[in-house]
């Protein structure tokens, strides 16, 4: 009987290739990690204003943190859930908690930082940046020739 020897690069151990990878590995999906937890957001332009909407369903307008610093505009979230059961012989608590940060560069040239609002509303945080009135398309006019 002769003994081979081989390798595991010719035969992968499918075990290793199973516990070896990180629990939470996204690569394969496209996205990473840190992109699962983050929402989606949708930024629109016209000539009046910037709209950034935030897709965060299930939070509320008070678990929301804005704050505008010099051109970085931050959204962030920070959200502690406790489930408590509780039976004759057991009792579980549960904790959960939901984050997020989200930071925007802002053409501080361009929008009015005193102007920007924000509503919450079925689950869509809604910035509005107006831009500044020196900015805005000014309409038609006729000169008069003297």
């Amino acid at each position: 009987m002769t003994l081979i020897r081989t390798s595991n690069r010719v035969y992968p151990n499918v075990f290793n290739q199973l516990f070896n990878r990180e629990l939470l590995d996204f690569s394969n999906l496209g996205i990473s990690a840190d992109d699962a937890t983050l929402p989606a957001v949708n930024i629109l332009e016209d000539e009046h204003r910037i709209l950034i909407e935030v897709a965060a369903p299930g939070l509320k307008k008070e678990d929301f943190q804005l704050q505008l610093d010099q051109n970085l505009l931050t959204v962030s979230s920070e959200v502690a859930d406790e489930n408590k059961e509780s039976g004759d012989h057991y009792s579980r608590r549960e904790f959960r908690y939901r984050s997020f940060r989200r930071q925007f560069n802002i053409p501080v040239e361009i929008i009015n930082g005193e102007g920007i609002q924000a509503t919450y509303q079925d689950g869509i945080l809604l910035l509005t940046l107006p831009k500044r009135d020196e900015l805005k398309p000014k309409p038609a006019r006729s000169i008069e020739i003297q």
